[in-house]
């Protein structure tokens, strides 16, 4: 398989199946092999183009595991994900070595949450597989002006990124929504992402259940789905080219929607 996750004429919809007991919205649903590979195997039903699998849970306050216990619960699953069901995946980690690891088995994809700040070996080992980064932008305190941070900050991680011989044709951003930043900080950012999309690297764009979302409207995590859609729509308006998603049939069609309106053309006003 192609180690390319490439935009596509409709947004495209990554699915997220968490390998951890803590992950703070579905954590421990898909502890079991098999039970992440069964959630994996719905999302794709559900029309996901990509599962996104992760091994450690990047929530505020999570426990850090360490790289061995990252390995142990990614191993079995994407074994069973890429060598059995030939699945499209990505592994969500900021490790290197998991990350080489991950590409061995066959994913296609690393989405790594510190941008390369936290492994600054992670540059090289995408490199030389050739394969899809997605770099997100993170930091471990708000800025007095995030925008600002995070054209700043963006512009600095490709940089670097591309200077380690990273694929420019193979690099995506994330603005890291829920990432060293505040409520209102997030708000923010979703209101300016079309300026975000206008920067020359697709967008993927992952706020599926987050904290700015239960903040917000004052809800628990299991009722963030409206709040969720929401965020996609308006992401697909302002140009990301994918979404990262726990509920992908929703999704999906909120997507097309979106798409619909943001692309029609010829309409008369009633």
């Amino acid at each position: 398989m192609d180690k390319h996750f490439q935009p596509g004429r409709t947004t495209r919809v990554m699915g997220i199946v968490n390998v951890t007991p803590d992950s703070f919205s579905d954590g421990g649903l898909a502890y079991q092999v098999s039970d992440a590979v069964a959630r994996a195997v719905q999302l794709m039903e559900d029309g996901a183009d990509i599962i996104d699998v992760g091994g450690e849970s990047t929530r505020p306050g999570a426990t850090e595991v360490t790289a061995e216990e990252e390995w142990a619960r990614l191993r079995p699953v994407l074994h069973e994900l890429c060598q059995v069901l030939h699945f499209p995946v990505s592994v969500d980690t900021y490790r290197a070595q998991t990350a080489a690891r991950a590409l061995e088995l066959g994913a296609i994809v690393i989405n790594d949450v510190w941008g390369g700040l936290a492994d600054p070996d992670m540059f090289r080992v995408v490199a030389e597989a050739g394969c899809t980064y997605v770099w997100m932008h993170n930091r471990n305190e708000p800025a007095a002006d995030a925008f600002a941070a995070l054209i700043e900050e963006t512009h600095r991680g490709v940089e670097l990124a591309l200077a380690a011989g990273v694929r420019a044709d193979r690099l995506w951003i994330d603005p890291g929504i829920g990432f060293g930043k505040t409520l209102q900080d997030n708000l923010l950012v979703l209101h300016k992402m079309s300026e975000y999309c206008a920067l020359p690297y697709p967008v993927l764009l992952g706020t599926s259940r987050k904290r700015v979302i239960g903040e917000t409207l004052g809800v628990d995590v299991g009722e963030r789905l409206e709040g969720s859609l929401t965020t996609v729509a308006l992401g697909v308006w302002a140009g990301v080219q994918a979404v990262r998603v726990h509920d992908v049939k929703q999704s999906l069609r909120t997507c097309r929607m979106a798409e619909a309106i943001r692309d029609a053309k010829g309409g008369s006003s009633s």
